[in-house]
Protein backbone atom coordinates (compact mmCIF):
# COMPACT_ATOMS: atom_id res chain seq x y z
CA UNK A 1 0.00 0.00 0.00
CA UNK A 2 1.30 3.31 -0.99
CA UNK A 3 1.11 6.51 1.43
CA UNK A 4 -0.33 8.56 -1.64
CA UNK A 5 -3.61 6.24 -1.08
CA UNK A 6 -4.21 8.39 2.28
CA UNK A 7 -5.40 12.12 2.28
CA UNK A 8 -4.34 14.13 4.41
CA UNK A 9 -7.11 13.59 7.26
CA UNK A 10 -6.46 10.02 7.35
CA UNK A 11 -2.96 10.01 7.88
CA UNK A 12 -3.79 12.66 10.81
CA UNK A 13 -5.84 10.46 12.09
CA UNK A 14 -3.77 7.15 11.87
CA UNK A 15 -1.05 9.21 13.77
CA UNK A 16 -3.20 10.14 16.23
CA UNK A 17 -4.02 6.37 16.93
CA UNK A 18 -0.26 5.57 16.74
CA UNK A 19 0.23 8.20 19.26
CA UNK A 20 -2.27 7.33 21.83
CA UNK A 21 -0.83 3.39 21.15
CA UNK A 22 2.92 4.41 21.76
CA UNK A 23 2.12 4.52 25.53
CA UNK A 24 2.88 1.10 27.11
CA UNK A 25 0.84 1.16 29.71
CA UNK A 26 -2.08 1.43 27.53
CA UNK A 27 -1.19 -1.36 25.31
CA UNK A 28 -1.18 -3.63 28.60
CA UNK A 29 -4.40 -2.90 29.04
CA UNK A 30 -5.71 -3.54 25.65
CA UNK A 31 -3.94 -6.88 25.40
CA UNK A 32 -4.88 -7.77 29.15
CA UNK A 33 -8.94 -7.45 27.79
CA UNK A 34 -8.36 -10.15 25.07
CA UNK A 35 -11.36 -11.02 24.12
CA UNK A 36 -13.45 -10.95 27.42
CA UNK A 37 -15.19 -7.92 29.19
CA UNK A 38 -13.35 -7.42 32.75
CA UNK A 39 -13.68 -4.92 35.58
CA UNK A 40 -10.86 -2.24 36.78
CA UNK A 41 -9.88 -5.07 39.22
CA UNK A 42 -8.86 -6.98 36.83
CA UNK A 43 -7.09 -4.96 34.90
CA UNK A 44 -5.20 -3.62 37.76
CA UNK A 45 -4.49 -7.26 38.68
CA UNK A 46 -3.08 -8.69 35.29
CA UNK A 47 -1.52 -5.52 33.89
CA UNK A 48 -0.10 -4.40 38.06
CA UNK A 49 -0.76 -0.96 37.22
CA UNK A 50 -2.24 1.29 40.27
CA UNK A 51 -5.71 1.87 39.76
CA UNK A 52 -5.49 5.54 39.06
CA UNK A 53 -2.84 5.01 36.77
CA UNK A 54 -5.65 2.34 34.70
CA UNK A 55 -8.31 4.61 35.12
CA UNK A 56 -6.42 7.45 33.22
CA UNK A 57 -5.26 5.46 30.50
CA UNK A 58 -8.67 4.07 30.29
CA UNK A 59 -10.27 7.24 29.81
CA UNK A 60 -7.91 7.84 26.95
CA UNK A 61 -8.63 4.80 25.37
CA UNK A 62 -12.36 4.99 25.87
CA UNK A 63 -12.61 8.59 24.23
CA UNK A 64 -10.35 7.19 21.51
CA UNK A 65 -13.26 4.12 20.62
CA UNK A 66 -10.26 1.52 21.67
CA UNK A 67 -12.50 0.46 24.70
CA UNK A 68 -16.18 0.17 25.91
CA UNK A 69 -17.33 0.09 29.13
CA UNK A 70 -20.55 -1.65 30.26
CA UNK A 71 -21.90 -1.31 33.59
CA UNK A 72 -22.83 -4.70 35.06
CA UNK A 73 -24.97 -4.15 38.34
CA UNK A 74 -22.46 -1.99 40.66
CA UNK A 75 -19.65 -2.99 38.58
CA UNK A 76 -18.04 -0.76 35.14
CA UNK A 77 -16.69 -3.59 33.06
CA UNK A 78 -14.21 -2.90 29.91
CA UNK A 79 -14.23 -4.42 26.46
CA UNK A 80 -12.56 -4.04 23.38
CA UNK A 81 -15.32 -2.90 20.85
CA UNK A 82 -14.19 -5.26 17.59
CA UNK A 83 -11.85 -8.35 18.19
CA UNK A 84 -9.85 -7.52 15.37
CA UNK A 85 -8.32 -4.87 17.18
CA UNK A 86 -6.45 -7.55 19.46
CA UNK A 87 -5.87 -9.76 16.26
CA UNK A 88 -4.55 -6.22 14.61
CA UNK A 89 -2.24 -6.09 17.78
CA UNK A 90 -0.93 -9.77 17.58
CA UNK A 91 -0.23 -8.59 13.87
CA UNK A 92 2.02 -5.88 14.56
CA UNK A 93 3.76 -7.90 17.25
CA UNK A 94 4.72 -11.04 15.21
CA UNK A 95 5.57 -8.59 12.38
CA UNK A 96 7.97 -6.42 14.97
CA UNK A 97 9.59 -9.99 15.98
CA UNK A 98 10.70 -11.10 12.79
CA UNK A 99 11.64 -7.78 11.45
CA UNK A 100 13.93 -7.83 14.66
CA UNK A 101 14.94 -11.53 13.62
CA UNK A 102 16.17 -10.38 10.40
CA UNK A 103 18.02 -7.97 12.04
CA UNK A 104 19.67 -10.22 14.11
CA UNK A 105 20.76 -12.90 11.10
CA UNK A 106 22.05 -10.41 8.77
Amino acid sequence: MNINTYDCGSVKHLSTLFKLLAEPNRLKILCSLGLECRPVSDIIESTELSQTNVSFHLRALREAGLVKPERKGAFIYYCLPDPELLRLLGDFRHWLEEHQKEKTVV
